[in-house]
């Protein structure tokens, strides 16, 4: 039997500007990495793909693999289908829409990077994690998978990189998130799944007026879905509002 590895280096990158600006300098610099983790929702756009298509040819010519994860059942499955029970001894079909306190799509991430994890052959395993230094408060909770073996680390706050830092040092290699003749990060904050329910109203004002195709299909899911997707109100009434702003602005 093979014996263990004393500790192997793994970096979780979502293919966001600062998780892959976190990998693309531990390239530079050379410093110990044995894989990079992506997991794909189903859900993500189609610039995160191209991206994790992109990184995926950067890091074989480094010898590191990208490990692609994916949820055990369909993400839009889980989100209308899945029979869930509830507290009070009610049955709802699917989870509904990701977001605020329901971030279900956060566990299927943290249980496929653990399931991952026990199958490397190591005694240790550091992890490091892309939060930018101007994000402290993140810092100590992010999300995935925990053990006694797993050691968290913070390369952008050690490097003082912040979010735009992070921005910048991508777009400097030749890394954008260009979708429609647009970036992604003129219109979001963060590039997280196209239908996550924790989109502010610039976001959705954005999508709604730049990504038109991915707003019509936030609207095809909120036809099947009881729940509204923000705090209470649904795409259609969220459209409503924005065309009269659009009106009042010409």
């Amino acid at each position: 039997m093979e014996n263990k590895k004393e500790c192997v280096y793994v970096a979780s990158c979502s293919m966001g500007k600062d998780s892959l600006a976190m990998v693309l300098r531990l390239l530079e610099e050379e410093k110990p990495l044995d894989a990079v983790v992506y997991f794909e929702t189903g859900a993500d756009f189609e610039s995160i793909i191209s991206n994790a298509i992109k990184l995926a040819r950067t890091l074989k010519a480094h010898g590191v693999p990208l490990v692609v994860l994916r949820p055990e059942h369909g993400f839009f499955e889980l989100m209308l289908e899945k029979e869930v029970h509830k507290r009070n001894g009610t049955i709802q079909r699917g989870y509904s829409f990701c977001g605020g306190v329901c971030r279900w799509g956060t566990t299927l991430k943290t249980n496929a990077i653990k399931k991952y994890y026990q199958t490397l052959n190591t005694q240790k395993i550091v992890e490091y994690v892309g939060i930018a230094a101007d994000e402290p408060q993140r810092v100590g909770k992010a999300t995935g998978a925990t053990g006694a073996n797993v050691e968290k680390v913070y390369p952008l706050v050690e490097w003082g990189m912040t979010e735009q830092d992070c921005l910048s040092y991508c777009r400097a290699r030749g890394w954008d998130w260009k979708e429609n003749g647009l970036d992604l990060y003129a219109v979001f904050d963060r590039v997280s799944c196209w239908c996550c329910a924790n989109k502010n109203l610039k976001e959705l004002r954005g999508m709604y007026e730049h990504f038109p195709k991915y707003w019509k299909a936030l609207k095809v899911l909120q036809a099947m879905c009881a729940t509204p997707f923000r705090k209470g109100t649904t795409l259609q009434e969220l459209e409503a509002r924005f065309e009269r702003e659009i009106t009042q602005r010409t």
